[in-house]
């Protein structure tokens, strides 16, 4: 067994980054999730584990300590991955955005980066506000989602377009499994 992988999940919000990890996360027990930390609000309906919700000065505190693998500011909230602490030799797995993907790839350049792209940007839209995202929000994620695709798909060591959860969730697991292959 060699050294566990870093894996990241990224892609524009809508794509089912998280509908496709969850899904991973059923049927694979040798990784460990991240758990990202936000400012923003708990949406309606958002599971309470969803992120580590904290204050602006819970984090602010975390990043003078260094305590961040990589975090941003998008739309007036603060969104970061705390530097990675699983047990054993469990791979560790991020969904994080592409600008965060960046900064871990720049620190941890052997980082796996799987990029997941919607069906349509109809699809991704209707995703978005199923979610309960506000309007204003959606139009912009929208509109960043088309500068993300293009910067994502030339980073990407495999890009999915989540069309088909079972499918895009076999070839994400295929992936993962060819790459602890390959490091034996």
């Amino acid at each position: 067994m060699g050294e566990p992988l870093i894996i990241i999940v990224s892609g524009p919000g809508g794509a089912g980054k998280g509908t496709l990890v969850d899904e991973l996360l059923q049927v694979e027990s040798r990784i460990w999730l991240s758990r990202s930390w936000t400012t923003r609000a708990r949406r309606d309906g958002e599971p309470e584990d969803a992120y580590v919700f904290v204050d602006r000065e819970a984090f602010e505190a975390k990043i003078a300590a260094d305590g961040f693998l990589e975090w941003t500011e998008f739309l007036g909230n603060y969104y970061g991955s705390p530097v990675p602490s699983p047990d054993d030799d469990h791979d560790v797995l991020l969904e994080i955005e592409l600008h965060g993907a960046q900064q871990v790839k720049k620190r941890h350049p052997e980082a796996l980066l799987i990029f997941v792209m919607p069906p349509s940007r109809e699809e991704q839209q209707r995703r978005l506000l199923g979610r309960g995202d506000p309007e204003h929000h959606v139009a912009e994620r929208l509109r960043k989602a088309e500068d993300e695709e293009v910067l994502g798909g030339r980073l990407a060591d495999l890009v999915i377009v989540n069309d088909d959860l079972g499918r895009a969730t076999a070839e994400l697991r295929d992936f993962i499994g060819a790459a602890r292959a390959a490091r034996r």
